[in-house]
């Protein structure tokens, strides 16, 4: 809290360049931390009596079961909706919303009589609920969590604290909330494999992957767990793949010191599995020495093709046909 501008500038300053810890950094509490680089300057909308405010929990997203976005609410604002959802399930409302009708009137009066207002604070919240989705529509947003959303003593409803994450195929419609985006809150890596539009998410196993497909790096991932290992990452190099692009790939996946193998499993429908394993080969020749064993099975057009090459290199290449040939070399490489 800071009452002048004084205090301001004080605050700031602590804050800023310190390290960060909360169960949501890397590690958590015990982790490294995040660096602040930006502070958030709010306005207070607590009063002196502060029974006089009411905090409430409200969010958007979408019911994939019902295909229907869904509004979560409750009385029970500022804390963790999960364990208000296990303790006190009576407290948490649920409002579906057909997509192609619209928030209707009736709706955000009834979200608004649930919260148990009246007055001018029945009024404001039926306003917030029908612009709260109205935002979360016209932004193509995935997510809109508020909480808490406060009833202040002047019965206004303030977001106090909120979450959006939105729909990243959208973002072409909204150059202006691209144009948000802060990299350095992001795993470096996932930035740099976007940039070659290589679609890959960190984990903490010890196997690393790359496929064609999230379907196939599923099914991968879960070979990998039955082998006894435990997936590094999802690297999905798409229905495109090229040598450049696997072997960026490679080194993507070792970049992670915590990579023990490398299971390459490309199904060759639009992506021809010889330039798959022309990539290998490239990764091989071009990064050096490479310290962890990969296991390579190519499938689909040009297979024989790929396989040729492969065993022709003479490159320390474990080559599988089946899947289950893959799961055992694996099995056996991390034994």
């Amino acid at each position: 809290m800071a009452k002048n501008l004084d205090e301001v500038k004080e605050h700031a300053g602590n804050i800023l360049g310190m390290m960060l810890k909360t169960p949501q950094t890397p590690g958590g509490l015990n982790g490294p931390g995040k660096l602040v680089r930006k502070i958030l300057v709010a306005e207070d909308v607590y009063v002196p009596e502060y029974d006089m405010c009411k905090e409430y929990y409200i969010s958007i997203l979408m019911d994939r079961q019902k295909r229907m976005n869904a509004i979560i609410y409750s009385t029970e604002g500022g804390m963790n909706i999960e364990e208000v959802a296990e303790k006190t399930p009576h407290l948490v409302f649920k409002e579906h919303v057909d997509p192609a009708l619209g928030l209707q009137e009736f709706q955000a009066r009834k979200i608004a009589f649930n919260l148990g207002l009246s007055g001018q604070a029945f009024k404001n919240m039926y306003k917030f609920i029908k612009n709260l989705y109205k935002a979360y529509i016209s932004s193509d947003a995935s997510l809109i969590e508020i909480n808490p959303a406060v009833k202040t003593g002047e019965d206004k409803i303030v977001a106090v604290d909120a979450k959006v994450r939105i729909e990243d195929n959208s973002l072409y419609r909204h150059p202006d909330l691209a144009a948000m985006r802060d990299e350095k809150e992001e795993d470096p890596t996932e930035v740099e494999a976007k940039k070659y539009d290589l679609n890959y998410v960190k984990l903490d196993g010890n196997v690393g992957c790359m496929v064609n497909g999230a379907g196939l790096a599923m099914a991968t991932m879960d070979l990998i767990k039955q082998s006894g290992g435990s997936p590094a990452n999802f690297l999905d190099v798409g229905g495109t793949a090229d040598a450049e692009r696997v072997e960026k790939g490679f080194r993507i996946i070792l970049s992670d010191p915590n990579v023990k193998a490398i299971l390459v499993n490309i199904f060759g429908g639009i992506v021809r599995a010889d330039r798959v394993a022309q990539g290998v080969i490239d990764a091989y020749n071009n990064i050096g020495e490479i310290n962890v064993p990969i296991i390579v099975r190519l499938r689909g057009t040009n297979a024989e093709k790929a396989k040729e090459l492969i065993e022709k290199s003479g490159l320390k290449v474990h080559y599988a046909v089946e899947f289950q040939e893959a799961a055992d070399l694996v099995k056996k490489v991390l034994a």
